[in-house]
């Protein structure tokens, strides 16, 4: 018996069906596979496609940022990425979000070359992430220096008396929770403020030392906590030269043989945490020309200081 027509119909719909999904298949794989390929953004170096120069912002106020390590522990464990170029745009932080930082560097840079290049600040804090660095460029106008850490707190004692308040407070022992911002800070909280500093201090100028290779007396101001435009940081040898980025890249291909054709990808947290499927369609989009959504919300750094906790390795202009 001769099939039906209309089973025979049905039958090259269902075909026609199926031949346009496969070739919708495959043609969505090429585009991706052309995205990861061809465009230069930041999951193609992180997907392990192109062997690149990553490019890693160190920017704003400095913590303890548990994802920022970790990126720059990803970083020193792909193969992929020949050489780091740490951007560094930053006023300082606490200090132990700078001892963070300056340790996962030096891990980074045991495994591959790692370059600074320092914007408009490289202070305090920002000075430590680049003395981490093997080579530091600076802008002839980048503010850097500022070593060494600070301790401040409030007194509102005198306002709390006009206003009529008073703090009541039991002590398991008189250097607990010292200085308190509720009274006038004792001498033995001054005292005890003052050692935690210089140890701090000292903790900072042994990396200066170490790391830089100078007499500290040989510097002026230095153990003051002083500013240096990028000339004075070179003419001191705080800074190794005055460049940008395409200088630094011109140094890794002559110091490291690291060729000035290498593309430099700009890894960072946000692309991390977008996961494969974001960075996939993040890919696909920048290489149409759609505009990536911005993730980033930039605080001031005023608000940014006043959240901070604990001793401060921080530069910053004081109005006083």
């Amino acid at each position: 018996m001769a099939p039906d027509s209309e089973v025979l119909i049905d039958r090259r719909r269902t075909r026609r069906r199926l031949t346009f999904w496969r070739f919708s298949a495959i043609t969505l794989a090429v585009l991706l596979l052309m995205a990861m390929l061809l465009s230069n953004v930041k999951f193609a170096g992180q997907a392990g496609v192109l062997p690149h120069i990553a490019r890693v912002e160190i920017n704003g106020i400095i913590t303890d940022d548990r994802k920022q390590t970790e990126l720059l522990e990803r970083l020193r464990k792909a193969d992929q990425v020949k050489a780091v170029i740490v951007a560094i745009d930053s006023p300082g932080g606490t200090t132990t979000g700078g001892e963070t930082l300056f340790r996962a560097i030096r891990r980074l840079a045991e495994e591959k070359p790692v370059v600074a290049t320092c914007g408009t600040l490289a202070a305090s804090g920002g000075y430590i992430a680049a003395i981490a660095t093997d080579r530091i460029f600076v802008l002839g106008n980048t503010l850097t220096g500022s070593v060494g850490v600070i301790f401040q707190w409030v007194n509102v004692s005198e306002l709390l008396d006009h206003v009529g308040v008073k703090v009541e407070e039991v002590r398991s022992g008189k250097l607990k929770a010292v200085p308190n911002p509720f009274e006038p800070a004792s001498e033995p909280a001054l005292k005890l403020t003052r050692e935690m500093v210089d140890d701090a201090k000292d903790w900072f100028f042994g990396l200066v030392k170490d790391r830089r290779k100078i007499d500290l007396d040989d510097v002026p101001g230095l153990k003051e906590g002083r500013v240096y435009s990028g000339r004075q940081a070179v003419k001191y040898d705080l800074a190794d030269a005055i460049g940008d980025e395409r200088d630094a890249r011109k140094w890794l291909a002559k110091e490291k043989g690291i060729s000035m054709k290498t593309e430099v990808i700009e890894w960072s947290v946000d692309e991390e945490d977008e996961g494969l499927l974001g960075g996939l369609f993040g890919s696909v989009a920048s290489s149409f020309g759609f505009p990536m959504k911005e993730m980033r919300q930039v605080a001031s750094d005023l608000t940014d200081s006043l959240q901070l906790d604990g001793l401060v390795s921080l530069w910053h202009v004081n109005n006083r």
